[in-house]
């Protein structure tokens, strides 16, 4: 597969040829939505938790006598049954994490990259360069109809980072942190020259 390389000023700067096997698949969902949900289910933080039986602040006193009452029993005020009383079976920390084999989420990885490149999303870029002016890479940004983009580069200029940090749906990401999530989420891929030799080289 064949793609026009540009740079930032809209300029064409050749041509590079992308892997077939990387960039030419057909992309199924099944195998995208399995990696999504592995990766957001492993950043879920699972910190949530409720007070058991054990755990409220009552007196563990019994609140009346065993017969004679009419009512049902009951020990002390900590009971589920009662309100604010301790909850039963609730949420507890845990993680949500499940396993997923590398080869799979390697996989999930070039189907995220072939689907982008199959609906015309995807570009290269020569270099992702920045004196650090946010105001000039907003223009360029702008120019060239980026909407939500996330850009790939094999390691990211500080200059271009700086620049970008202030721009409002523009991502940067170094080629070791691509991700399915990030890749499905943005509108329109770039990636640099660079970055398209590391991802290679990291997919084969």
């Amino acid at each position: 597969m064949k793609l026009d390389v540009i740079k930032l000023d809209g300029k064409k700067a050749g041509s590079v040829d992308l892997g077939e096997d990387i960039f030419g698949l057909e992309p199924r969902a099944d195998i995208l939505h399995r990696v999504v949900r592995w990766q957001r289910n492993k950043a879920q933080a699972g910190t949530h938790k409720v007070k058991t039986r054990s755990e409220t602040s009552y007196s563990t006193k019994k609140i009346y006598r065993q017969k004679g009452t009419g009512g049902a029993r009951h020990g002390d005020r900590n009971a589920p049954i009662f309100r604010k009383g301790g909850i039963y079976k609730g949420p507890t920390p845990r993680s949500h994490a499940h396993d997923l084999p590398k080869k799979f989420r390697k996989l999930g990885l070039k189907h995220a990259l072939s689907s982008k490149a199959a609906t015309g999303n995807l570009v290269i870029l020569d270099e992702a360069t920045s004196d650090g002016k946010t105001g000039a890479l907003a223009k360029q940004v702008k120019e060239l109809g980026w909407n939500r983009a996330l850009i790939i580069d094999g390691t990211v200029d500080a200059g271009f980072a700086q620049a970008a940090s202030n721009l409002n749906g523009v991502d940067i990401l170094p080629s070791m942190g691509a991700n399915v999530y990030d890749i499905l989420k943005s509108d329109t891929l770039v990636i640099t020259k660079a970055g398209v030799e590391a991802l290679e080289a990291r997919l084969k």
